[in-house]
């Protein structure tokens, strides 16, 4: 009965269909059946930015600061107008009175601003002590080392503003100075070389205490870090050959009787040193004279394993004209259509070491005439590097007369006043002790202490 009931049930819904499809396929109208709105989503109100942390001020315990004895101001580069601050631990920043500006932590990015005569030191969130006239200075809290130019130097960092940027000047002691010298200036050598490693910080100790007696180089610093001076290198140039030799003769400086002279060096003086008179315009001194490099009974000299014990260098003649229109006008009066084209070099008189006395460069507009040392300036390489030395002889080779080419050949490498560096080697080689060498380089002088109270420390 109930299959029979469906089955009767089958045309009526089939029949519904339609009616119900139609139903279901009207858009249900709006108007009659609101659609309730949305709740707006909850906005969480923005967190505040935290103010920046303030510049701790609280002055830092007593540390090594610029370390103790003889302070030495060293110039090592001017920067733009801005100069990273940097340290391998944490430091402070204080002005010219002492008083403390501003404490880092060494991951915290600091720099150095100019404003005209005036400096203060920004941190990276953009937080700023106030501008002060005079040095900033940067010292270590822990002993550590400041850096600088990717370079890191022990003592502190002080920052000058100049008419064209900030000068950085490392501050230190003078012991510590010299272990960042004597490397780069005598090399790397073997145990067998101490001597002319412990003549060395001798020299240039010397040197530096005349520099720091005659008030330095200016108000700001003492050196530079070139050759104008002594090459120093900071903290990454020390080796522990020459730490020893500055340990060894810590304190000891060249001396006439209570006084303590100037003790410059170079390279290779290619047999014989030169009288300071016959490089510089001095009236000269005593211990700075000609001396013989020769070795005793034979034809070598203490120097002649040097590099440039001998030497050449050729110009061509566009090339002779360039350096010369380039830099002669420096030491000559030279018009304001130039020197012209050179036609000749001629050597105008020796110095009683064989070296160049006079200079004169001939050109089509005339004759000019230089010092045996300055012409080392004027007759550089297409790279700006000097002449090795005035002890040199000119060729020259012509075509139609016309010049097309100089020859200069020569010996040493340097000024050649004082030590020999490469003849102070051959000299320790030979078993020669410091002092031995330094007297011989500067006759007349002995080996010393620094005179108490020539030097505040």
């Amino acid at each position: 009965m109930r299959a029979r009931r469906g089955r009767a049930l089958a045309p009526v819904l089939l029949a519904l269909l339609p009616a119900l499809s139609s139903c279901f396929s009207r858009p249900v109208p709006t108007e009659q059946y609101p659609v309730p709105p949305r709740p707006a989503p909850r906005r969480e109100a923005p967190a505040a930015e935290p103010a920046p942390e303030p510049i701790p001020t609280d002055p830092a315990p007593p540390g090594p600061s610029a370390g103790t004895g003889p302070l030495v101001r060293v110039a090592l580069r001017v920067a733009r107008d801005t100069v990273g601050l940097d340290a391998t631990g944490p430091w402070r920043i204080t002005d010219a009175t002492g008083d403390v500006l501003g404490r880092s932590r060494a991951a915290e990015r600091w720099h150095v601003q100019r404003r005209g005569a005036q400096l203060r030191a920004v941190r990276g969130d953009g937080t700023a002590t106030a501008w002060r006239t005079g040095l900033l200075e940067q010292f270590p809290d822990d002993g550590g080392l400041v850096r600088s130019g990717g370079k890191g130097y022990r003592g502190a960092l002080a920052f000058v503003a100049t008419d064209t940027g900030i000068l950085v000047v490392n501050r230190l002691q003078m012991e510590d100075y010299l272990r960042g010298v004597v490397p780069l200036e005598i090399g790397e050598r073997p145990p067998a070389e101490r001597a002319a490693v412990e003549a060395q910080a001798v020299a240039a100790r010397s040197y530096t205490v005349t520099r720091l007696v005659g008030g330095g180089r200016g108000p700001d610093f003492d050196l530079v870090s070139s050759v104008s001076d002594q090459v120093y290198g900071g903290q990454g140039a020390e080796r522990p050959f020459s730490d020893a030799a500055v340990r060894a003769t810590a304190g000891l400086v060249l001396r006439i009787g209570a006084r303590v002279v100037n003790a410059p060096f170079y390279s290779a003086c290619g047999g014989e040193t030169a009288a300071a008179e016959e490089v510089w315009r001095t009236n000269g001194e005593p211990h700075l004279r000609r001396v013989s490099d020769r070795i005793p009974g034979s034809d070598r000299f203490y120097c002649d394993i040097a590099p440039r014990f001998a030497w050449t260098r050729a110009f061509t003649a566009s090339e002779l004209d360039a350096v010369v229109r380039r830099y002669i006008a420096n030491y000559a009066a030279v018009g304001p259509s130039g020197p012209g084209r050179v036609t000749d070099l001629e050597i105008a008189g020796r110095t009683p070491s064989g070296r160049v006395a006079d200079l004169v460069v001939r050109t089509d507009r005339g004759s000019y005439r230089v010092r045996g040392n300055d012409a080392r300036s004027v007759l550089r390489s297409a790279s700006g590097e000097l002449l090795n030395s005035a002890y040199f002889s000119v060729t020259t080779e012509r075509s139609g007369g016309r010049l097309v080419r100089a020859v200069l050949r020569g010996n040493g490498y340097g000024h050649g006043v004082g030590m020999c560096q490469w003849g102070a080697i051959g000299r320790a080689r030979a078993g020669q002790d410091m002092r031995a060498i330094l007297r011989t380089y500067y006759p007349g002088t002995t080996v010393g202490p620094i005179p108490p109270g020539l030097l505040t420390p």
